[in-house]
């Protein structure tokens, strides 16, 4: 399998679209299904073994809270 290029993306989105992509996750979550997710283009996999951490970040006067989800690739 080849192996995909190094990738650090960051996309907006409106709030309704946030919402809708956090509760389809959620439900994804709940349900025990992996979660399908298209980024800027690419079509982004979450297998339901992925660990889930919630981040905070603060500096000067800006905070920022990261929901992030951590997988592997399986070889």
């Amino acid at each position: 399998m080849a192996r995909k290029a190094q990738r650090d993306v960051e996309k907006t989105y409106t709030r309704a679209q946030f919402v809708a992509k956090l509760r389809r996750f959620a439900d994804a979550i709940e349900s025990g299904e992996p979660f399908v997710i298209q980024i800027s283009g690419e079509r982004i996999h979450v297998p339901t073994r992925a660990a889930f951490n919630i981040e905070h970040e603060r500096g000067g006067s800006e905070n920022e809270i990261e929901f992030q989800l951590k997988w592997k690739a399986e070889s």
